[in-house]
């Protein structure tokens, strides 16, 4: 059993924290999650309005009597979105853990720790994650070059940025980025980091919503079939390796304009293509741990195994 300043914070049983993913984490799957012992969080832009978001947080909680989280992410929308609304509902709703991502969560970050609740903000920069943490950020947690998802512009990898968010940091560290399994959740122990969070590997799971063909196709991945797009915007994504994909790295190339970009990358193809399994029709965010899944077990198989895997890889070097 792992116990660390972020079990004790959050009131979990694992070190292990599924990222709230857009589309995917809803009611159902966020409560196996939290259910299996670890921390479920629910995606709350995945909902059009704050009062979907009220209904989904309703349903969770009828799901579960776990802790679990609300992702709110700080980062730019082809469509504009009162953060400060969703903040709102949550917090009406008896939310008391967010999880945040982007560069600057001042001033939705106050009003979270306005309202009582703990603010676990995800930053691929140590530079950000210091300016984090003087706003009141309560858990940080770093997401290395490898992840899935928005891994920064720095391209710095998780075994190099973990241990200098330990050194540097005085809140507790998180590890993002290339984990998926009871070796990589001892590795970030190892480095100082009091748990892991993990995007790509829970979508490859039973009750993750995620089409049953891209699950597949996960299983069957290799660590190089991701790549990385939307540099020319300044905000790097490490998706899929796809027809879609090989389509907005060509685009960028031209020079093309965010505005011009915006039919090729828009959220709501991704949306389509996790609901109907269409490959290559959408930029799928995945990291390059994909090629570390070869199954697709239940939800609570997974935390199990990766507890144990962990536990026996860090037996073993005790003995030595």
């Amino acid at each position: 059993m792992f116990q660390t300043r972020v079990t004790q914070l959050l009131g979990i049983e694992h070190p292990i924290i599924q990222g709230g993913m857009l589309w995917l984490s809803r009611a159902e799957f966020t409560a196996a999650v939290s259910n299996a012992g670890a921390l479920g969080i629910l995606s709350g832009l995945t909902f059009s309005t704050p009062e979907e978001l009220r209904a989904e947080i309703r349903k969770l909680r009828n799901l579960t009597d776990r802790p679990f989280g609300v992702n709110i992410p700080f980062l730019p929308t082809l469509k504009q979105i009162d953060l400060s609304e969703y903040i709102s509902t949550a917090l009406e709703e008896g939310v008391t853990i967010f999880e945040t991502a982007g560069h600057d969560p001042h001033p939705y970050l106050e009003q979270m720790k306005g309202g009582g609740a703990l603010v676990l903000h995800k930053t691929p920069s140590l530079r950000h994650a210091l300016h984090a943490q003087e706003l009141g950020a309560d858990i940080i947690a770093v997401l290395g070059f490898e992840g899935g998802g928005h891994p920064g512009m720095a391209e710095v990898t998780s075994l190099v940025l973990i241990p200098r968010a330990v050194d540097t940091l005085k809140v507790p560290v998180v590890a993002a980025g290339g984990f998926g399994d009871g070796r990589g959740l001892a590795a970030a122990l190892a480095l100082g980091a009091e748990a892991v969070l993990m995007g790509t590997r829970f979508v490859a799971t039973q009750e993750c919503l995620a089409h049953p063909r891209l699950k597949e196709w996960m299983a069957q991945a290799r660590e190089t079939d991701t790549m990385i797009v939307e540099r020319s915007i300044g905000l790097p994504l490490r998706v899929a390796k796809n027809q879609q994909a090989r389509k907005v790295l060509e685009t960028e190339a031209q020079g093309f304009s965010l505005d011009q970009l915006a039919p090729l990358i828009t959220g709501q193809l991704a949306k389509q293509a996790w609901e109907t399994g269409e490959f290559d029709s959408a930029l799928l965010a995945c990291g390059q741990v994909v090629g570390l899944i070869q199954d697709v077990p239940t939800v609570r198989e997974l935390i199990v195994s990766m507890v144990k895997e962990a536990q026996a890889a860090l037996e073993k070097y005790r003995a030595q």
